[in-house]
């Protein structure tokens, strides 16, 4: 049986595995988003009026 240092042990490395992943999940729609947005702009982005 394993010991509660064992459990604990793996329930932070479970819990750190989880929070990584969300953590790609938020920068690739953060990404998804940015390239959507500089796509329905177009070239308009580079000419804008100073």
């Amino acid at each position: 049986m394993a010991s509660e240092d064992d459990k604990l042990a793996e329930y932070k490395k479970r819990q750190k595995m989880r929070s990584i992943a969300i953590a790609v999940t938020l920068v690739v729609i953060v990404v998804l988003f940015y390239v959507a947005t500089l796509i329905r702009l177009g070239g308009n982005v580079l000419n804008r009026p100073y």
